[in-house]
């Protein structure tokens, strides 16, 4: 097998084991650590160090590391997470979080700079377009990678699924479900089908054994760069200082584009924190029990891969206008049907469809967003990208942050009403496109944006 190519198989897996960890984890903060929000408390400190983290940590790590050592020394921040639930606490749960956070985002860059010096190597030796080569490396990334929101949430399922206490819920607690869900009680409600301590301890085994696996398949098998390749490693990391990331990310701001795009790319991170933050714990946990949040997880994340490599491919044809408003309106949709529905285990189908319609808008929200960003500023990707990773992180914080303090019906008008200023902002960006440059089409390219849009999955 050509050498590089194992490099990317090796990150690739690393990354499989790791995030199936940590997916799974995810999805289960709020369910699993309901006293006074202390899971999904986590969760937005995840994001808050994510946004420091992303400021100035990757150059100066992998400047001093090198890509492998930092790759490795990020995932050991995962599995930090993962011990974390072991005895969660504030005291435990909150400093791993941090520690995770601060990992991210020097994580996912020096994955990125590997795999651009692992295709502009190949393609020099083969004589061949280092961006074709880079692209195809970055999509067998992607194809193994998305797998892992399947396997992290299917090992969580199987194994809440052995639990003997079982227990039937009253219609009594069912009424405390959904989206008028009784404060006080929900966590009575929920604790009451609680799995058991060995349980969880089971899981949460498996998922720093996982974590540990990917750190080993990193230092045993991923190659160090060599001395010819390292140039191309300090070239790529040059410019991004902590001084020019940061002034440059504010900079832009200036560009009136990049401000009506906050609120859509805030939005990003509103929706995907409701899902795995309130919908897991309100609707699914309360209603059918813990054991079900993985398969309706599961169900997300298959859609949401399908529809990412449709709709990357349809959008030349139908252009971005016109999936931006499928995304709106199954949205909308989603958040006036969750408003009205009284989740009830005999509707079990139901369950699934939310996470489904979810996923598909969430695959146009990821893509197409990504992608506005991309030919919008096409000559300050970099300042552009990194202001993308700041409000979509700052949409989940708040969306983690105020978690426990509201009842779910005002969660879901505020992402309503996100919504809505989302895509009267967004339409103020297409009609200074418009203005500015009529006749140009609007369809999405992804070319070149791939390596980017998956950069906030922590």
């Amino acid at each position: 097998m050509e050498r590089n190519l194992k490099n990317v198989l090796v990150i690739s897996f690393g990354f499989l084991l790791l995030f199936t960890a940590y997916g799974g984890l995810q999805s289960l903060q709020s369910s699993l650590h309901s006293e006074e929000g202390l899971g999904v408390a986590s969760l937005s400190v995840v994001y808050a160090a994510l946004i420091l983290s992303s400021m100035f940590l990757p150059p100066i790590l992998i400047k001093k590391l090198g890509c492998k050592w930092t790759i490795a020394g990020s995932m050991c921040c995962y599995i930090a997470f993962s011990l974390g639930n072991f005895y969660a606490s504030w005291y435990t749960l909150i400093p791993t979080s941090v520690i995770l956070g601060l990992g991210g985002a020097p994580l996912w860059s020096a994955k990125c700079t590997y795999l651009t010096i692992a295709g502009n190597s190949y393609a020099e030796k083969a004589g061949k377009n280092g961006k074709d080569i880079i692209n195809q490396y970055f999509g067998v990334f992607f194809l193994i990678f998305q797998s892992s929101g399947i396997w992290g949430n299917l090992i969580s399922s199987l194994i809440f699924s052995q639990a003997s206490n079982k227990a039937e819920i009253s219609e009594e607690n069912l009424a405390c479900c959904g989206a008028y869900d009784c404060v006080t009680d929900t966590t009575n409600t929920t604790s009451s089908a609680e799995p058991s301590s060995s349980l969880i301890y089971t899981l949460l085994g498996i998922y720093t054994v996982s974590g540990v696996l990917a750190v080993l398949l990193i230092v045993i098998f991923l190659d160090q760069i060599k001395p010819d390749q390292a140039e191309t490693e300090k070239e790529i990391l040059e410019t991004p200082t902590f001084c020019s990331t940061f002034l440059a990310t504010f900079q832009h701001l200036k560009d009136k584009r990049q401000c009506l795009l906050i609120p859509l790319t805030m939005y990003s991170g509103f929706e995907q924190g409701f899902l795995s933050g309130d919908y897991t714990k309100t609707y699914v946990t309360c209603a059918l029990g813990i054991h079900y949040v993985g398969y309706v997880m599961i169900c997300f994340s298959s859609v949401n891969s399908l529809c990412s490599l449709l709709f990357g491919k349809i959008s030349q044809f139908t252009g971005r206008k016109l999936l931006f408003a499928l995304a709106a309106v199954t949205n909308t949709a989603c958040i006036i049907a969750l408003l009205l529905w009284k989740p009830h285990p005999k509707q079990l189908a139901v369950f699934f469809v939310f996470p489904a319609l979810w996923g598909l808008s969430d695959a146009i929200w990821q893509t197409q967003t990504n992608g506005l960003y991309g030919i919008l500023f096409e000559k300050h990707k970099e300042a552009a990208f990194a202001n993308y990773r700041l409000w979509e992180s700052f949409g989940f914080v708040i969306a983690f942050g105020y978690s426990t303090k509201l009842q779910v019906y005002i969660k879901l008008y505020i992402l309503l009403s996100v919504l809505v200023l989302s895509m009267v902002t967004y339409g103020a960006v297409e009609y200074l496109e418009a203005k500015s440059s009529p006749g140009t089409p609007t369809a999405t390219k992804k070319e070149n944006v791939g390596p980017l849009t998956e950069e906030t999955d922590t």
